[in-house]
């Protein structure tokens, strides 16, 4: 049975929805379309892409589908680290528009702060499609604290949202420390940590107290740390599972018990991540 659950439900900070479907790797059309339109019309309004996922045009065409009006649907890209300089941003992103085929997006991320990236060039220049109305928010995305500050110093519109991994196995206590202050969102991608926290101790005692899945845990535990969560499900069993986690409360030993865990994971590790 499916959870009762309106759009209502699912608390927002500064307009943005604290759970979205992440679309990572969906990239069968079809497949793509539906998992879109299946967790709109469950109740998600939040819901994540890039230009590197090559899927813009299905979550645009899932967005159409839905019986859910665009307006009430809060939707995020991102843009490649080989399009971030000053004069590719704008074909770029307007690309990224006509193939999600609307006029504007509520959330634009620089995807990754390397190759093309160049904050006093790059910046600027999503500083202007906010401007000019093409995007509501400018984000970042795989951001440290110390490039997350540079990137607000350089940018004359605000930096609404960094979007990092983040899960009971990667709890980054110095990067939400860093968004608190200056007043970004954390973005949650990975927030199951690919099925990892399925095998936390842990994780699966909270779970069996509460009568629900590993991944409802890890996605309130997100929730109690303040962080939006948006993962990834295609079928709608799982995309409804995780629209479920809006009905959990953990109590504060749930959240000590999760907190305690020592085991550190990052599933997502490219060489050029600012990390290494």
């Amino acid at each position: 049975m499916e959870p009762d659950i309106g759009p209502e439900d699912c608390p927002t900070v500064d307009g943005i929805p604290r759970l979205g479907l992440g679309t990572y790797r969906n990239t069968d059309p079809d497949q793509c379309t539906e998992s879109v339109r299946t967790a709109l019309e469950l109740g998600y309004r939040h819901v994540d892409t890039a230009a590197m996922y090559d899927n813009e045009v299905a979550v645009g065409e899932g967005i159409r589908q839905a019986a859910v009006d665009r307006e009430e649907v809060f939707l995020a890209t991102k843009l490649w680290y080989t399009d971030l300089g000053r004069g590719d941003v704008r074909e770029a992103a307007r690309a990224s528009l006509d193939r999600l085929g609307v006029d504007a997006v509520d959330l634009l991320y620089v995807h990754w702060p390397t190759e093309t990236y160049v904050p006093d060039e790059t910046l600027p220049a999503f500083a202007e499609l906010y401007d000019d109305g093409l995007i509501d928010r400018i984000g970042v995305s795989n951001f440290s604290p110390e490039l997350l500050e540079e990137a607000i110093d350089v940018c004359d519109a605000p930096i609404a949202a960094n979007q990092v991994e983040m899960h009971p196995l990667l709890p980054q206590r110095e990067l939400r420390e860093a968004c608190d202050r200056h007043d970004v969102e954390l973005v949650a991608y990975t927030p199951i940590a690919r099925g990892a926290v399925f095998d936390v101790p842990a994780i699966q005692d909270v779970a069996s107290k509460h009568g629900v899945s590993e991944a409802q845990v890890s996605l309130t535990w997100l929730r109690e740390k303040g962080v939006t969560a948006i993962p990834k499900a295609t079928g709608r069993d799982h995309i409804a599972d995780n629209w479920a986690s809006l009905a959990l409360e953990l109590d504060d030993e749930d959240v000590a018990a999760i907190d305690g865990v020592d085991r550190r994971r990052r599933e997502v590790d490219p060489s050029f991540g600012p990390w290494n």
